[in-house]
Formats: structure tokens, sequence, C-alpha cells
């Protein structure tokens, strides 16, 4: 339900930042034009069947691959398994028989392969110079306040969105960062400035938001609970997490920018 939730609101961001017609959404996304008429009509997705599946043929060799996708990482380059030398060693050593098709072994080394190199930790990292065309972008943070309240010094949370070409910061205060003052502060921010980012909001610490993080991938995605993509599919907007970031670099930047010092 999820997967279709968040395409539901990649179709939405897309129909009011691009202006993108039903058939060309549905040639992107690769859709019926009736699922787009939903998506653009309800943000939920109308529940659907799915048959139930026999288990899969490759499961009791997937050891086995993961085996040899191990030994690859301190192999030669040139020495690594291929997925049809991969499928001629099950057939070989392990007694698979021709039921087990190379299409189905490929398509799971193509996935796994990248999961063992990251676990293995020969993730590569790319660098690439930031650019903010105006309106595109924007940050969100939550940043830690003292207000008297009642004559009573107390610890407040301040939500922070910066418009990361202009600068310009929203600050709304709130006595706690759950997901009420989350959303709410987003709210605030687009009444603000008039509008919503085209492009993403970037944050680097989604706590009020994600449910969990998936390790082991390598496009770092998480899992949103559903109230925040139904909230980001209303908007039409999509959300960017950072995979790493220095967090002493990260709070001496937000001072800079916003004049509020990050806790945390």
């Amino acid at each position: 339900m999820e997967d279709r939730m968040e395409q539901f609101a990649a179709i939405r961001r897309d129909s009011r930042v691009e202006g993108l017609s039903i058939r060309e959404l549905a040639t992107k996304y690769r859709v019926h034009r009736r699922t787009v008429r939903q998506a653009l009509a309800d943000p939920v997705p109308p529940p659907r069947k799915t048959p139930a599946r026999s288990s899969p043929k490759l499961d009791p060799f997937k050891a086995a691959i993961d085996a040899m996708l191990w030994a690859d990482t301190t192999a030669p380059r040139k020495q690594r398994h291929t997925a049809r030398r991969i499928l001629h060693r099950l057939i070989e050593e392990h007694d698979a028989g021709e039921e087990l098709s190379y299409s189905t072994v490929r398509d799971y080394v193509r996935i796994r392969r990248a999961q063992v190199d990251v676990e293995a930790g020969r993730r590569v990292e790319v660098f690439v110079p930031q650019e903010h065309p105006p309106g595109a972008e924007a940050e969100v943070d939550f940043g830690e306040v003292w207000v008297v309240l009642a004559g009573v010094k107390t610890r407040c949370h301040m939500f922070v969105f910066w418009l990361a070409h202009s600068g310009k910061a929203i600050h709304r205060v709130y006595p706690t960062q759950g997901q009420e003052a989350f959303l709410e502060g987003h709210i605030e921010a687009f009444t603000a400035i008039g509008g919503i980012p085209t492009r993403h909001i970037r944050y680097d610490n989604l706590t009020s938001a994600v449910a969990s993080v998936l390790h082991g991938t390598t496009d770092r995605r998480r899992t949103e609970n559903q109230r925040w993509i139904l909230f980001r599919s209303h908007f039409g907007f999509d959300a960017f997490l950072p995979a790493r970031y220095s967090w002493r670099a990260r709070k001496a930047e937000w001072k800079a920018k916003s004049g509020v010092s990050v806790t945390g």
C-alpha cells in the first residue's frame, strides 16, 4: 500500500508542478490512465486484491548466491561472478533444476549484489556541487529554545523552515516536536511564503515522520507512516533524506542560516 501511496503522491506532484496531462502521467509512470485519475481524485489508493503466491523457487539457493557475492567483494573485478556463472554453479554444485531460470537469478543478483557491496563497506560516495534555483528547495528541522511562560523558564521546540535560495526562514515555536507540530509547522510555512517548494524539502532527521529506516539499500529509502505520505501527497512536494551528514557541521550551518542553535 505504501509503495502505491508514494506513486500516487508523485503523480499528484507532477500534475501540479509539471502540469503533465493524464496521458503524459500514464506514460511516465507506466500505469493505466484510470490509475492516474484515481491518484488525482484521491491521495489514498483504492484497495486491491493480490493473488496468493507460491514459495519462490530461488529461496533454497539464496544463501549459496549470497556466499558467492560476498566472495566477490574481495576478488578482482574480472573474477567476480556474473549471473550466468552463478546459475551454472547452482546447477553443478547445488542440484538446481531446470525450473530455476536465468532471469530469476539475474534479477536477484542485480539487487543483492548492490546490498552486499554496501554491507561490505564498498560504498562509493559521490559529491555534487549544490545549486538552489529560486523556489525549488527548502530545509526543515527543529531547534531547542527556552521561553518564559507564566514566569517560568520553559524548554520548547522551534520549527524552522528555510528556503535554500533566498535564505528566508520561517520560525514557529511548539511545546513538543511531535508529528502534530511537525505538520502544522509545514502548513504555517507554506502559508507564510505563499507556495510550496517545487523540487523537494530536505530533512536531516525526520523522526516525527519516519517509522523505520531500511538498511542495506542503495537509494536511502525510508518507510514513512501513512499520515506523512498523505500529507506530502496533498500538498504535492517531495522529501529528500540525506544518507549521511556531519551533525556538527549541520548545527553550525543552521545557526548561521536561521539564527537557531540546534541541539541533539
